[in-house]
């Protein structure tokens, strides 16, 4: 007598049963399976009752929590979940303009970051990034911190060109590779701003992707004069005359370089004018950052030091900027600037 085989539908009804995946599909295999097993004279006729009762359950239980509302709650808290994981990740996972919380105190080897949209509070924002090179073994946490810090700190302007609408609060932040990470082949240094007191809860990207034209020429004019004023040396003119003039000289050359720039470009509806008004100032101030490039000695230098910086003043920025639509209130101040 030949062997009697066991039925495949009703191996299959009694798994989609079991699962609860599909359990109308295990019902439908379930009934399929018994008048082919009748008929065919084969086993399996216990496994085919066993998945019609489990997929019946499973079907009832489905009906019930769709009338109940439990099944949509179930879903949605899911769905929570699946969300939550998704945004969960490390700080290798970060791409520029991503904006980032993170769980616990701020530190350069976290490993647990949370992305949000930038309108949500958030810690950082990711402005960037780039791979270190030049070493063929660890060259240390501090050799990277010293290329880090340079390097993001571009990155950083070039991504908040509008620095005026950068708070006071955000900082220049970094994630290194670790010792550990570099053994793995990480090189990768994200760059960032950071601010761990007062949440972020807007984005403060302000590149050529979110400015126009006359925009970004402004900034791209105006803002090496502040990258010139802030290397002001740290030693003044009566012990080192010599560093303080080149100091004059490379401001006095980035004035003379932001007014051509702002003669030089045609400028579009109400915005002309106030913009022709700050480039004829900058004129002015550039001989007097001239005067103090070149004076003889401190006497000369330290008489025209407050002239050069009165001629630079923020206040003759805020008609412009506020004509192109830029930021005209330092951020954190409260005042126009």
């Amino acid at each position: 007598m030949p062997r009697r085989t066991t039925n495949g539908l009703a191996v299959a009804s009694l798994v989609s049963g079991i699962v609860c995946c599909l359990p109308p599909l295990g019902l439908v295999f379930g009934l399929i399976a018994l008048p082919q097993i009748r008929k065919r004279q084969q086993q399996g006729k216990g496994l085919a009752i066993a998945g019609i009762i489990l997929s019946s359950l499973a079907c009832l239980s489905l009906m019930l929590g769709l009338a109940t509302g439990r099944f949509g709650d179930a879903w949605r808290d899911f769905k929570k979940g699946f969300d939550e994981a998704a945004a969960s990740g490390s700080p290798f996972t970060l791409r520029k303009g991503d904006c980032f919380r993170i769980d616990g105190k701020m530190e350069s080897y976290t490993t647990d970051v949370k992305t949000v949209p930038c309108t949500k509070p958030h810690e950082g924002e990711v402005t960037g990034g780039f791979k270190v090179t030049g070493f063929s073994s660890w060259p240390g946490e501090d050799a990277i911190d010293r290329i880090a810090e340079q390097r993001c700190d571009s990155t950083n302007s070039a991504y908040a060109m509008d620095a005026w609408a950068v708070p006071e609060s955000a900082v220049t932040y970094y994630y290194l590779p670790s010792k550990q990470s570099w053994r793995a082949g990480d090189r990768t240094v994200t760059c960032a701003f950071a601010s761990e007191k007062t949440p972020l809860t807007s984005s403060l990207r302000s590149d050529a992707t979110t400015l126009d034209v006359h925009q970004v020429h402004y900034l791209r004019s105006m803002n090496p004069i502040d990258d010139a004023l802030v290397e002001e040396p740290e030693e003044d003119a009566d012990t080192d005359l010599a560093a303080n003039r080149a100091w004059a000289r490379k401001v006095h050359h980035a004035v003379t370089a932001a007014s051509a720039g702002l003669h030089g470009h045609s400028w579009s509806g109400a915005s002309a004018k106030p913009v022709g008004e700050l480039a004829k100032k900058l004129d002015a101030a550039a001989r007097t950052w001239h005067e103090l490039a070149t004076a003889k000695d401190a006497g000369a230098f330290w008489a025209s030091y407050d002239l050069a910086f009165d001629a630079l003043s923020t206040d003759f920025e805020t008609a412009p900027r506020s004509a192109l639509g830029l930021t005209d209130t330092l951020e954190d101040s409260g005042e126009k600037a």
